[in-house]
């Protein structure tokens, strides 16, 4: 079965024949998360991005309020359709999870994204490990953590983390392979005891899935891009948008071009 490229599956988003998580789909490029904002919070948002840039890569935001193009990640993308789920923010609070944003767009607002470890998995995969969340073909589990980000301007918030369960030798083969993206969150945080980052029950992940841990595996966290979200409940801006965990933009980057590798 031939694979399709990017714009081809943003075009099967955009008709909403794909609808959900996108981990897996279009080998070789660059999924992100996104974090749309009005023009007067977008400032103080970009600065917690570059203060906190490993579970907040920026990977491309708007030239001028109001753009609904990015053509820096995609051919005739359109920031209105082509994720396959967006989450709606009021307040800090969720108002609502919807396939489009057509209705809730405004001249004001900036959108951000960032980097995703649907990247890096290509990665791993690659060298023989691995990814349970694609394997069982489930979203990858998420967590809040006790881990604080640097804050700035209205912004703050503890790290949220993805995790996937591997075997010792194979997570330290991940840090290895990671860290050569750290345009897409880098190298693992942590592996080992959830507690000591204050995930109380591994098998109750606060967003994705729950994926299966076998007796020889060792539980490997990743800074993750659901992290915003965090500091956007807190923060409490008056409007936002977001990405639903999992559902990102497929973009025409490569994942090769995020490399430090060469």
């Amino acid at each position: 079965m031939q694979q399709l490229t990017p714009k081809q599956i943003r075009q099967q988003i955009r008709q909403q024949q794909i609808t959900g998580n996108t981990s897996g789909l279009a080998k070789g490029f660059v999924q992100c998360n996104m974090v749309i904002l009005p023009a007067d919070w977008a400032v103080d948002f970009q600065q917690f991005c570059e203060r906190n840039p490993r579970p907040c890569p920026i990977i491309a935001m708007s030239e001028k309020p109001g753009d609904i193009h990015l053509d820096k990640v995609g051919e005739d993308v359109d920031i209105r359709h082509d994720l396959p789920q967006y989450r709606i923010f009021e307040q800090g609070k969720l108002i609502g999870e919807v396939a489009d944003v057509a209705d809730y767009w405004r001249d004001d607002l900036v959108t951000f994204f960032l980097g995703c470890s649907f990247s890096f998995e290509e990665a791993l995969i690659d060298d023989g490990i691995e990814i349970r969340n694609i394997s069982e073909h489930k979203n990858v589990p998420m967590y809040r953590t006790n881990i604080a980000c640097e804050p700035a301007g209205r912004f703050s918030g503890d790290m949220v983390v993805s995790m996937r369960p591997m075997v010792p030798a194979d997570a330290i083969r991940a840090v290895q392979i990671c860290s050569l993206f750290p345009s897409v969150h880098g190298a693992p945080i942590h592996f080992g005891n959830p507690n000591m980052i204050g995930i109380r029950d591994i098998n109750q992940p606060d967003f994705g899935d729950a994926v299966s841990i076998k007796e020889n595996e060792v539980p490997v966290f990743w800074a993750c891009g659901v992290t915003p979200q965090v500091a956007l409940e807190q923060a409490k801006p008056p409007f936002c948008i977001t990405h639903s965990p999992g559902c990102m933009l497929v973009t025409d980057i490569t994942n090769r071009s995020l490399s430090t590798g060469g």
